[in-house]
């Protein structure tokens, strides 16, 4: 009998729409690959961080976005998320005026 181990590194990949439940499906998508991949450890961080990107995906484009998680052969993990919009933001090293304004202090998440 041949048995099959599964390779250390793996790519899964998901194309949201632009809807406001983008964000909870990527979340989803995220606990169902790192508990099937024995990560648990990852969850919070993992989670917080795809949410906050696909957030801003929806609130700063009108298009949709796609999420890709990557497992490197080192045991470190990738999180990707890409949106449709042409734009590049300016580097963090250009002048403040090149940039998105910063979220006020009493905000919740992201630019208002």
């Amino acid at each position: 009998m041949v048995t099959v181990s599964p390779s250390a590194t793996w790519v899964y990949a998901l194309r949201l729409p632009h809807d406001p439940r983008a964000a909870r499906v990527a979340r989803m998508t995220v606990r169902s690959v790192l508990t099937s991949h024995g990560r648990p450890e990852l969850l919070d961080a993992v989670e917080l961080l795809t949410s906050e990107l696909v957030t801003n995906t929806y609130q700063h484009t009108n298009g949709s976005a796609s999420l890709r998680l990557t497992s490197l052969a080192d045991g470190r993990l990738r999180v990707g998320v890409w949106d449709s919009h042409p734009h590049v933001p300016a580097p963090f090293g250009r002048s403040p005026h090149d940039r998105a304004p910063l979220a006020p202090a009493h905000a919740d998440g992201g630019a208002d």
